[in-house]
């Protein structure tokens, strides 16, 4: 399964989390995730990727 959520550079140290499936900056929690350290977002890409395989994993098993 493709990861959903992908970094990229905006400026040194500082990263946006990116929806690869929509080309948009994502959005957590009515945050936008930009603007981000790189430890920061690195961790948070991983978590988020995570979770999206978890979600898409219910839904497919709910098909």
């Amino acid at each position: 399964m493709a990861n959903r959520y992908t970094l990229r550079m905006e400026l040194p140290q500082s990263w946006t989390i990116i929806d690869v499936f929509t080309g948009q900056p994502a959005v957590i929690r009515q945050k936008v995730m930009v603007g981000m350290g790189p430890r920061e977002a690195e961790d948070m890409v991983v978590q988020m990727n995570v979770r999206d395989v978890k979600r898409r994993e219910r839904a497919e098993r709910k098909s």
